[in-house]
């Protein structure tokens, strides 16, 4: 048995190894780059009327849905802003080196497209129930806009798998892995903090979207400010060396000369991984959990959606990058068995000491802890869409239990079968982006052109 578990760990490995290589790139890149084309560049000419959205200028409560835009966009966020951040970003430049950021946030700038079409389709087809509830998402808007139930039942069903994997068991090891950088001796204890965990968890998810979304809206601005203080801190302190170090990405992401050999064919598919692993954009994740939010505009929730990749990978992840590439942290000066979070806390420890460490094994916590919580809802949805409201609390009993095995057990292999669901779950909604973008395009072309009072 133990030797099948390696075989099937190494199998699932090159897969997703395969799938997550120029397949990827070609799809979901292109495919964000295909939609910021025919919808205008909307990521730009919206960006300033999304803030406003999000500040709530244009709420109205007796609109449908359940959660604000803002509630909205935490628990999307809760989701995205994790591990990617910290290990992803750390992974790309080690293996990647410094110019794989710069792929990343392209790969984040043509998301924002790719978000905003998902998002926006995904209020438009969502269904509300009598009770108030929503329920939306890529398999609703497969189903009810192009009537292809089929394509939205695999959707749901990879998201479905998705959730236990790298919503559930991956994070709730990365748990125990930032307590261990705080502490080593906690390792010991993982079962114990599998089922301390889950309960935390329990209580929330039970309550479904609104507890989990008010839970999210306190918890992502705790963790911007703790962990986004802590990298400011590092680049404030050597403000100075901050240009050379924007150089350092942009001239090793396209020069050459500089990166030498097949450099910037790693730091395109490193930067273009890593950079949709962080923010999910193309996914359709992120689409359930905007569903909800309380507008009879599908454009307004599009447009609030589509700052997620922006704060996630263009300003989060570009902290993490600057630290590791001020701090020395790549290439000679990277330890040599450093390729993931380890690299983060040593560039880290490097620039603030032990607290450093810290922060990033707390940050690890947090970021786990909240984006365990968001993948309950896109499971749950799933959930209901393929089984039905009975299936729902089932499910939730099982998520929560899988949080202690995911805090006990070695996860290569669940993260190989996470990563390969994850591209599986990008080809169903890619293909309602692309048939669905003239849609968009319409509503989007309607909205913008009323005048700003009757858009109040």
């Amino acid at each position: 048995m133990e030797q099948f578990i390696v075989d099937l760990t190494e199998t699932t490995g090159s897969i997703a190894g395969a799938l997550w290589g120029i397949p990827a790139i070609v799809l979901l890149v292109g495919t964000g780059l295909y939609l910021t084309i025919r919808l205008r560049f909307i990521q730009f000419r919206g960006f300033k009327h999304a803030i406003n959205l999000l500040q709530g200028k244009y709420d109205k409560p007796q609109d449908a849905g359940e959660v604000s835009h803002f509630q909205a966009l935490s628990t999307a966020l809760s989701a995205t802003v994790g591990t990617g951040n910290i290990a992803g970003v750390a992974t790309a430049i080690a293996l990647g080196g410094p110019g794989a950021v710069f792929w990343m946030w392209i790969t984040a700038l043509v998301g924002m497209a790719s978000k905003f079409t998902s998002c926006t389709l995904a209020v438009k087809y969502r269904v509300v129930h009598e009770d108030g509830s929503v329920s939306g998402g890529p398999m609703y808007t497969l189903s009810r806009a192009l009537n292809l139930k089929w394509l939205g039942a695999l959707f749901a069903i990879f998201t479905l798998i998705a959730s236990f994997g790298v919503g559930n068991m991956v994070q709730a090891n990365s748990v125990v892995d930032g307590l261990r950088y705080i502490n080593p001796e906690i390792g010991n204890y993982r079962i114990v903090i599998g089922v301390v965990l889950a309960i935390l968890v329990g209580l929330v998810i039970i309550g479904g979207i609104k507890r989990i979304a008010k839970i999210a809206s306190i918890i992502v601005p705790f963790m911007a400010v703790f962990y986004c203080g802590a990298a400011l801190t590092i680049l404030f302190l050597n403000a100075a060396e901050i240009p050379s170090a924007f150089f350092t990405i942009i001239n090793l992401a396209i020069n050459p000369e500089a990166a030498g050999g097949g450099a910037i064919g790693a730091a395109i598919q490193y930067g273009v991984a890593r950079g949709v692993f962080s923010n999910e954009a193309g996914l359709g994740s992120a689409a359930i959990a905007h569903a909800s939010a309380k507008t009879n505009e599908p454009v307004r929730e599009g447009l609030v959606a589509m700052l997620g990749p922006f704060i996630d990978t263009i300003v989060i992840c570009t902290m993490t990058a600057l630290v590791i590439v001020i701090m020395g942290a790549w290439g000679d000066g990277r330890p040599e068995s450093y390729e993931s979070a380890a690299l983060t806390v040593y560039a880290f420890e490097q620039g603030l000491g032990q607290v450093g460490a810290w922060v990033v094994g707390f940050g690890l916590m947090f970021f786990a802890l909240s984006t365990i919580i968001a993948w309950s809802y896109y499971g749950d949805r799933s959930a209901e869409f393929l089984f039905g409201k009975r299936a729902i609390m089932p499910y939730r009993i099982v998520y929560t239990l899988l949080i202690i095995i995911g805090a006990s057990i070695p996860v290569k292999l669940v993260w190989n079968m996470a990563d390969i669901t994850n591209i599986l779950m990008a080809a169903p909604n890619l293909i309602s982006l692309i048939l669905l973008v003239g849609l968009v395009k319409k509503l989007s072309n309607k909205y913008f052109s009323e005048p700003q009072q009757k858009t109040r």
